[in-house]
C-alpha cells in the first residue's frame, strides 16, 4: 500500500530566545496584550523616558544607580533587551565604584537603536525631549 504525502503549510514558531532586533515585538505584544494603541503609547513614553534618563545619567548624578535600574525596567517592559542589559551593567558599575564612561557609552548607543527602532514601528520620528 503505497503512502502519499501531503503538503503542509508549517506555521512558524515564535523564536526561543530574543530577537536580534533592538525591540522584541513578540515581547511587547505579549506585554501590552496584544493591543496595538498600547503598543504605541508604550513605546512613545519609552523614547521620551530615555531620552531624559540618558541625558540626567551623562551627568554621573549621585542617583544614577537608581536611574539606571528605572531604564532597565522600562527597557525589559518593552522588549529592549540590550538597553535592559546595558542599563543593567552600569548599574553594577555605578554601585561598585568601576569608572562608569565605557558602560555609559553602550547604554547611550543601545537606546539610540532602540530610539530608532521605535521610530520606525511608529513611522515618524522620535523627539527626545
Amino acid at each position: 500500500m503505497p503512502r502519499h504525502l501531503e503538503r503542509t503549510q508549517w506555521i512558524s514558531s515564535p523564536p526561543l530566545a530574543p530577537g536580534d532586533g533592538p525591540i522584541d515585538l513578540a515581547h511587547l505584544a505579549r506585554m501590552s496584550l496584544g493591543d496595538a494603541v498600547l503598543e504605541r503609547e508604550v513605546l512613545s513614553l519609552f523614547v521620551a523616558q530615555s531620552a531624559k534618563l540618558i541625558g540626567t545619567l551623562a551627568t554621573l548624578p549621585p542617583d544614577g544607580r537608581e536611574l539606571a535600574h528605572k531604564l532597565k525596567g522600562s527597557a525589559r517592559a518593552i522588549g529592549a533587551f540590550a538597553v535592559a542589559d546595558a542599563a543593567a551593567r552600569l548599574e553594577h558599575v555605578l554601585v561598585s565604584g568601576v569608572e562608569p564612561v565605557e558602560p555609559l557609552a553602550v547604554l547611550t548607543e543601545a537606546v539610540a537603536r532602540a530610539r530608532n527602532a521605535i521610530e520606525a514601528i511608529l513611522g515618524e520620528p522620535s523627539n527626545p525631549n
